[in-house]
């Protein structure tokens, strides 16, 4: 099971294995470890990604057993159920099987050449004068170390081993947490769209949401900031009056609960000998909390700095910052602009929420997005619609309610 290697690679998420793949594909000797027997199981997430962002990682089309559906069209609930709907000019996002793509990109890495470890949990960095030189490594009841000279941590949300290197960890402050549940015998379901409620009184501090599978089954869950999210689930099944209609007599085949970060991502990811990726890292929407195409572009960043750190015997902390400039470079714009997004959201009250999707429906907004094709880099998007007068009269709306406040 232990082996030395240029990079290990801590997680077999989305994150952990495409940079397992890009560093294969350079011809690095890379070895992954997964703590679980399967790659992508259990699955936290409810596999709703951009057809545009995949196709930017060159992951698009996949293979048709992984996908559960597409889509062209959202439609969004307030708290008090006013609707609005977009549909746009192609699909542009899909639902996938989580477990069989995570498996699907772990598969490409180890045909590339990667060394694919299960059941293999770190439990701690290893370190030579202050720099990560490897990892130790609970296999099954053994116990070895292993020498790296980088190591890629994709662990996800817990950022245990980025304290180890004394970096900073997660904004607990802005955490959700959510439930993420697949149902059964749905009722006068739009298959074509992805379906979001608003409310404090279901999804305090989020949404939740309903995406319609092609079996006939559907993924249904939420995140709140405060109260159980398991109480809030059982509401929005049986008392939501739009949901509820839909899946008050559904069977519940699976529920899964896990948090969320929305922070943005970490202030520093990088340390000697050691970068950090995908949740681990908090490179997750904040309007969303998806976080998988960010975490995949970051990851593909983070191989080519780990590429260029090892041609150069280079893996200090000044060299590895790269990663985080090429980062920012990459996604910084929508970032900021998607943090900012949430702040506001956070500030709505339920009753400003109404009126504005109450206003966005008598503005015509719907025309105005209906050209907006990539729904990861919300910042671009935005900067694309403001040309239109609904979308400005819209997110003056918007700027106002943050300035002001809560009534």
């Amino acid at each position: 099971m232990s082996r030395n290697s240029d990079v290990v690679v801590i997680g077999g998420g989305p994150a952990g294995s495409f940079a397992a793949l890009k560093l294969a594909q350079m011809n690095v000797d890379v070895t992954l470890y997964e703590e679980h027997g399967d790659i992508g199981i259990p699955s936290h997430c409810a596999g709703h990604l951009s057809i545009g962002g995949l196709n930017r990682l060159g992951m698009f089309p996949l293979p048709e057993e992984i996908v559960e559906n597409t889509f062209s069209r959202a439609t969004f609930y307030s708290p008090n159920c006013k609707q609005f709907s977009v549909r746009l000019e192609r699909p542009a996002t899909c639902a996938v099987n989580r477990a069989l793509f995570d498996q699907y990109i772990s598969r490409l890495a180890q045909d590339a050449g990667a060394n694919v470890c299960l059941n293999s949990r770190v439990k701690s960095l290893t370190f030579d004068n202050n720099i990560v030189n490897g990892v130790t490594v609970k296999h099954n009841n053994q116990t070895v170390k292993t020498r790296a000279r980088m190591v890629i941590d994709g662990e996800g949300i817990s950022s245990r081993l980025l304290r180890e290197v004394g970096l900073q960890g997660l904004n607990r402050q802005m955490l959700v947490n959510g439930i993420e549940a697949e149902v059964e015998n749905t009722k006068n379901i739009d298959l074509d769209s992805v379906e979001l409620y608003f409310g404090s009184e279901y999804a305090p501090g989020f949404y939740a949401w309903l995406i319609p599978k092609k079996d006939g089954k559907a993924k249904v869950g939420l995140a709140a900031k405060t109260g159980n999210p398991k109480t809030c689930f059982e509401k929005l099944m049986t008392r939501h009056p739009v949901a509820s209609a839909k899946l008050q007599n559904s069977r519940v085949v699976r529920t899964v609960l896990h948090p969320i970060t929305l922070g943005g991502p970490a202030p520093k990811s990088f340390s000697n000998g050691f970068l950090a990726v995908g949740d681990a890292a908090s490179q997750v929407k904040s309007t969303t909390g998806g976080g998988v195409i960010f975490g995949m572009t970051c990851a593909a960043i983070a191989a080519q700095v780990t590429s260029e750190a090892i041609e150069r015997d280079d893996f200090s902390s000044e060299f590895l910052s790269t990663y985080q400039k090429r980062c920012g470079e990459a996604l910084g714009f929508d970032v900021r602009t998607m943090i900012r997004m949430r702040k506001t959201l956070d500030a709505m009250s339920d009753e400003k929420l109404d009126r504005l999707t109450d206003m966005c429906a008598r503005l015509g907004l719907e025309k105005t997005l209906r050209s907006v094709n990539d729904i990861d880099l919300q910042g671009r998007a935005l900067l694309h619609v403001l040309r239109s007068p609904r979308m400005l009269t819209a997110l003056g709306y918007f700027l106002l309610t943050y300035l002001i406040g809560n009534p």
